[in-house]
């Protein structure tokens, strides 16, 4: 892959996770619910709290794919780095599908009776869903990734 395009992936990456870290700290202010609070208040509710614990792993996942394309960057893809980078993503992929999970059945259940949650589930059905997709993707990878690197040192103590 060519370097300038790694560096391009990486810069997106660095996008993607400044908008979301914008969009953690802007949503909760626009939150129906914190029209009369204050900003102490909002920042403190437990389900926001819960968010911003829930993107830890979020965070997590993207900064081992930025670390990723640095292995790829350096032609270091074939590496025990780039496996344990992609044994990461996936941990991170299936913790945060789990706590997503857990924020839907959370509203499911003990949502007000007077709000429409399907808007919410949806979102989460979807959240789930990329990140069960990343899952499988990082560990089929790394799973290839491990048996070229068993055929190259074998390989390599045949030579």
């Amino acid at each position: 892959m060519k370097r300038s395009a790694v560096i391009f992936f990486q810069m997106v990456i660095v996008l993607v996770g400044i908008v979301v870290f914008v969009f953690l700290v802007r949503f909760p202010l626009t939150e129906g619910r914190a029209a009369n609070l204050d900003g102490f208040r909002i920042y403190s509710d437990p389900f926001i709290l819960y968010g911003y614990a829930a993107s830890i792993a979020f965070f997590v996942a993207l900064y081992k794919a930025f670390r990723l394309l640095g292995y790829i960057r350096q032609n270091k893809i074939v590496s025990s780095g780039a496996v344990s980078t992609l044994k990461s993503i996936k941990y991170c992929a299936m913790v945060l599908s789990v706590l997503i999970a857990a924020a839907g059945l959370y509203i499911s259940v003990f949502h007000n009776k007077e709000d429409d949650p399907a808007g919410f589930l949806a979102i989460c059905i979807a959240a789930i869903f990329i990140s069960v997709v990343v899952a499988i993707t990082a560990s089929i990878f790394g799973k290839n990734l491990g048996k070229v690197m068993d055929k190259r040192f074998g390989n390599d103590l045949t030579n």
